[in-house]
């Protein structure tokens, strides 16, 4: 099957896991019901159901789940490490510090619009420390001090958050840990298209970055051989990569597995070249998180689950049964 064909039948099983997730809920939906809402016809409770709640809040769950994996898929090349995921360079600890401050000691919603500012503020200072760290150790961009520096910065913000969390109430504590768990329930079209906006030259670069990140994840002496400016190519690649983590979880606190896992998948099912990895990664991982986002409000209704309980509960299965079928386990 050929690339592009893979890529539009990606794109339609988002465009399928979209149209479920708006119809599901607690008020279920037919297709006719949803079209007209999203026209701002039929029924006001409708339209507000559909235009203001599930229609920014699937929209925010597939912006998320792609920034995440062709981020994750971006690390794994650069670090030529399979365990690498979005966070590695300290990005998740760095945006915790900052929700929880604003949620814990400020004692705001966990959905407010300050909490997601502190959060990527909070995320942009880990990626400076973390490429401070790395650069006092030399003028090349050492990816195993860059790992290294990334691992002792999340566990120094990991201390902060604990700190924080001490003293907070009982109410706050919970919206922090909620928030640390990730949820889309504070999803709007502003926030949308603020990640959209962010979203898309961020991709677009690291498509550009396709060939490069190819050789680099051969290794970067053959890379240097055939033509790659491997440090600047490491330097923009790591930038734009931790960056649009920042903004994902910003928007959405923190979700586990989908950037580790999801451009494992794509290389299993389909192989490792970024020319295609990457667009794949982007629409696997916008429809698995869609899905996921989809059960984790109607599994346990009206309780809604965190986000990131139901990516591993339902992801790691699939993930080891696909290992197996590969006989990789």
């Amino acid at each position: 099957m050929k690339p592009a064909l893979r890529l539009a039948l990606l794109l339609a099983a988002l465009a399928a896991a979209l149209l479920l997730a708006v119809r599901l809920g607690a008020v279920p939906l037919s297709v006719r019901e949803i079209v007209d809402a999203a026209s701002g016809r039929g029924d006001p409770t409708t339209v507000t159901i559909v235009r203001r709640l599930r229609l920014p809040r699937s929209l925010l769950a597939a912006l998320v789940g792609g920034a995440l994996a062709a981020s994750g898929a971006v690390f794994q090349a650069l670090l030529r490490n399979p365990l690498a995921e979005p966070y590695v360079l300290g990005v998740a600890g760095g945006a915790a510090v900052g929700a929880v401050a604003m949620v814990a000691l400020g004692g705001l919603a966990a959905t407010a619009a300050p909490v997601s500012a502190a959060a990527f503020a909070g995320a942009i200072v880990a990626v400076a420390l973390v490429f401070r760290i790395a650069a006092a150790a030399g003028r090349a961009l050492d990816t195993r001090v860059l790992l290294l520096a990334g691992v002792v910065a999340g566990a120094f913000f990991n201390a902060l958050i604990l700190l924080a969390l001490t003293f907070a109430d009982a109410d706050s504590f919970r919206s922090a840990m909620f928030w640390m768990m990730g949820s889309f329930s504070g999803a709007t079209w502003r926030g949308d298209a603020l990640l959209a906006a962010y979203m898309v030259p961020a991709l677009a670069v690291l498509l550009a970055l396709s060939r490069p990140l190819n050789l680099l994840s051969v290794g970067e002496e053959t890379a240097a051989y055939l033509g790659t400016r491997v440090e600047r190519v490491k330097l923009v690649a790591y930038g734009v990569a931790s960056l649009l983590t920042a903004a994902a979880v910003a928007a959405s606190g923190v979700i586990g597995f989908v950037g580790l896992v999801v451009p494992h998948v794509v290389r299993l099912l389909w192989g490792g070249d970024h020319r295609f990895l990457l667009p794949a990664s982007v629409l696997l991982g916008a429809t698995f998180l869609v899905l996921a986002d989809a059960l984790a409000r109607v599994a346990a209704a009206p309780t809604e689950l965190p986000i990131g309980v139901v990516t591993a509960f339902v992801g790691v299965p699939f993930f080891v049964w696909l290992l197996r079928r590969r006989g990789v386990a």
